[in-house]
């Protein structure tokens, strides 16, 4: 929610400065998200006035301007200035930058420079240029009276700063400026102002003229209980007031035409959308009613959206108009040919409203402020504003009101007790305060009993009970509760005592499970090894959970499209991470992710670990850089598996690994055939390309749920005894089918002999000139631990005998 701090003061009255203003709204619960002041990027900007044009010699669309800036540059003499804006010409009086200035829409910096050959000395201006408007078909013109030399912002009274500020979903009241000012009065900072002063008039009741009433009604009382129409007869469509027209530029909106500005700035002013449509393109009566499956209706933002029988439109005889407070249609829109409008003020149901722009993505202003709730009070308020809006910047007659429907109005009270506010926030507010807390926030506060009364003749004390009213803006209040929070944050959540809770005496015992200790060895196992942290999002978009094989779990109120699915798999936010770094100039990019994975069945602790760009820079020795292998990433996967307390030396690998990586370049990690712990390798090229990477890319995925959980084997670990005797190495080279993976060779070596072999690991894979072809020498270095004695020379034949016979049973024979 934007506005401007003048806006805001046109409906409070107060001489708080802006950081002021900004403290309030953070300290009672409207959190600021940012303060933009144009003037403060506009101050290198001045008035200037071209006194000569002549065409440029090199160039036919340009020309050599002469420019007075005022007589505080070049001693007051003219400047040359190169300019290619086609209404560039002697007399017209525009903006200038100066040699220093910063342009605010691109960063450029402005210098004295030569252009095709002539000498510039800084710029004239278009409204996009400055950030004031999207208008880039020439340099901005100036009234003729503009003062030369004059500061372009001070002159023009942008030196307004813009508020931007973070609406959660309950406080509907405060999508419009009206309802923060509220606020802002309600926390001391000022006093609301009469919404009649504020818009001139001299009560809101509606402006009623002799017209015939506008022939509406609404056939669908779920999700339009009321709407009112009035017709204005006789308009003049054209540009809005300045006053207005700067308003919504100042927070981003563009300026249309008077009639569709009036709406838009009673939405932001008010919260209160409005709608108006060209009586001339209806054909007999507008109705509120439910679409038919199938019906069309081609939007205000030129889109074409197929509704269905749980939508509300706005439609007459012969076609829909009006996606229902979400989004008119292009066809009743106004123009610059319209004489006669009507004025829709209605109420459509929340729940409705946010169902339908779920339906068909779509988003706009009307459909946030209508599916928080707006006030279902103010539709004779809002429709009065408009209608003199539109009287006094068009001209025309009213007509008489048609009031269709029944807005759901009916009063509402919450008993309270002031107690509450100690006992449920822990911050002590006399009653007085609380009273006028209320109060001024719109609560009308009902104070019963508090006294003495006679009964049969005894005195008796009576308890006090409080009935707070409920504002119509106010749909969000429900209980004490919710008077509780209006009450504090009002008074200051500042104000409220940081109180520790209890916590027993001695030694805290350890609260972490199992799981989460794996989770913590892991994460900084991770780290350690030079490998980032990213925590993303546990939602993914269709298109993403497709590349990784669907997801089972459909949102069916996602944030958004891109947000839909729960996420079968880590590697998605990892590879848009990724994307992201290297984007960013990131040369090597080495992320993990531990979280979980949603299917069918339940959630999943998983760890994701993706690799891309340079495992090592170029140097004088390769003098290129390396990439990342699929071994490279194998080796994080082990190491992690150890941390995690998997049973590494069991392992088996296998090449199955999921579509999601190159089918020759992957492989997975299992306990058995059955139960897979990792699957890892290089990314599938054409899932690389479908995040926008490129080069090799490596992944991998732990899926730490699968490890086996360890054996109670008391609170005692055996004492570590180191062996007394010196390990003995043997190398041996084996002849193998190339098909052969070398996994399943070392793990057969080492179950050779299981009490002596401790350890068998690959150190060289050769295949060339001779080996014969299909047989590749994998060699394998062999560690026996003697127990209490050396091996005798027997004992090591026997020992390499049986590695031997190991190999021989998968194909292998010894090389010579």
């Amino acid at each position: 929610m934007k506005f401007t701090l003048s806006w805001l003061k046109e409906h409070l009255e107060t001489d708080a400065s802006l950081d002021t203003v900004l403290d309030t709204l953070t300290r009672i619960g409207l959190e600021v998200e940012g303060v933009d002041n144009p003037a403060e990027k506009l101050g290198a900007f001045r008035i200037a006035k071209v006194l000569t044009a002549a065409p440029h010699p090199q160039a036919d669309k340009l020309q050599v301007l002469s420019v007075d800036a005022g007589a505080n540059f070049n001693n007051g003499g003219p400047l040359q200035v190169v300019c290619g804006a086609p209404n560039a010409r002697a007399g017209l009086v525009g903006v200038f930058g100066m040699p220093g200035a910063t342009v605010p829409s691109n960063g450029m910096v402005l210098r004295v420079a030569a252009i095709r050959g002539v000498e510039s000395n800084g710029m004239m201006c278009s409204f996009r240029e400055l950030e004031l408007g999207e208008d880039h078909d020439g340099i901005i013109e100036l009234a003729a009276d503009a003062p030369v030399g004059q500061i372009y912002a001070d002159w023009a009274g942008l030196d307004d700063p813009v508020i931007d500020v973070s609406i959660t979903p309950n406080r509907q009241d405060c999508m419009g400026v009206r309802g923060i000012a509220r606020d802002l009065a309600a926390a001391g900072l000022g006093t609301l102002k009469p919404l009649a002063q504020v818009y001139r008039m001299e009560s809101l009741t509606p402006i009623a003229g002799d017209g015939p009433a506008p022939d509406v009604r609404t056939d669908d009382p779920e999700g339009c209980p009321a709407f009112y129409a009035q017709n204005v007869s006789g308009v003049t469509n054209g540009a809005a007031p300045k006053w207005m027209a700067d308003k919504l530029k100042a927070i981003g909106q563009k300026p249309i035409s008077v009639l569709v500005d009036i709406t838009n700035f009673v939405s932001i002013d008010l919260g209160r959308p409005l709608h108006v449509y060209d009586r001339a393109t209806l054909t007999g009566p507008l109705v509120a009613r439910l679409a038919k499956d199938g019906e069309q209706v081609l939007a205000l933002n030129g889109k074409t959206y197929t509704l269905d029988d749980s939508m509300t439109v706005i439609a007459d005889d012969a076609a829909v108009h009006d996606i229902g407070g979400i989004m008119g249609g292009e066809h009743s829109g106004v123009s610059e040919t319209t004489t006669d409008v009507l004025i829709e003020c209605a109420y459509f149901t929340p729940e409705a409203i946010a169902r339908t722009g779920q339906k068909l993505a779509l988003t706009s202003d009307a459909r946030q402020r209508f599916e928080r709730g707006v006030d279902p009070a103010f539709l004779d308020d809002a429709l009065a504003i408009a209608t003199k809006l539109v009287i006094d910047h068009c001209g025309g007659s009213p007509s008489a009101i048609t009031r269709a429907g029944q807005p759901p109005v009916a009063p509402r009270s919450v008993s309270y007790d002031p107690a509450y506010a100690l006992a449920l926030a822990g911050v002590d507010v006399p009653k007085t305060t609380q009273k006028a807390i209320l109060e001024s926030l719109g609560f009308p506060v009902t104070i019963t009993g508090g006294g003495t009364e006679m009964r049969d003749g005894m005195p008796f004390d009576t308890p006090e009970g409080w009935s707070v009213g409920v504002p119509s803006w106010r749909r969000d209040i429900d209980g004490p509760a919710d008077i509780v929070e209006e009450v504090v944050r009002i008074h200051g959540l500042d104000n409220v005592p940081s109180t520790p809770l209890p916590r027993a005496p001695g030694v805290a015992k350890p609260t972490a499970t199992q799981a989460q200790l794996v989770e913590r060895k892991v994460r900084r196992t991770a780290a350690a090894r030079g490998l980032s942290e990213a925590i993303n999002w546990s939602f993914i978009s269709e298109k993403e959970a497709a590349a990784v094989g669907g997801g089972d779990w459909t949102l069916a109120n996602p944030i958004s499209e891109d947000m839909k699915v729960m996420r079968p798999s880590l590697l998605p936010g990892l590879l848009s991470a990724t994307r992201r770094n290297a984007d960013r100039g990131a040369a090597s990019v080495r992320l993990f992710e531990v979280g979980r994975r949603y299917f069918a069945d339940g959630e999943r602790a998983t760890t994701g670990i993706v690799m891309a760009g340079e495992k090592t820079a170029r140097d004088w020795r390769s003098g290129k850089a390396q990439a990342f292998a699929a071994h490279d990433v194998k080796a994080e996967v082990l190491t992690l598996l150890a941390a995690a307390g998997a049973p590494v030396g069991n392992l088996q690998a296998f090449g199955e690994a999921s579509g999601a990586y190159h089918p020759g370049q992957s492989g997975t990690l299992r306990l058995g055939p059955k139960t897979i712990l990792a699957e890892y390798g290089v990314l599938h090229p054409a899932t690389a390309k479908q995040f926008g990477l490129s080069g090799t890319v490596v992944a991998a995925e732990l899926f730490l749920d699968a490890i086996p959980g360890k054996r109670k084997s008391g609170f005692m670990r055996a004492p570590y005894a180191p062996p007394a005797l010196q390990a003995v190495k043997r190398d041996f080279a084996f002849l193998v089918p190339e098909t052969l993976e070398a996994d399943a060779l070392v793990r057969a070596i080492r179950g050779a002999d299981k009490k002596a072999i401790v350890d068998a690991r690959l150190f060289d894979v050769f295949s060339g000139p001779g080996v014969d072809a299909g047989m590749t020498s994998l060699a394998v270095e062999v560690t026996l631990q003697p127990g209490e004695k050396s091996f005798t020379d027997e004992e090591l034949g026997a020992i390499s005998a049986a590695v031997v016979k190991a190999a021989e049973k998968l194909g292998g024979t010894l090389r010579g």
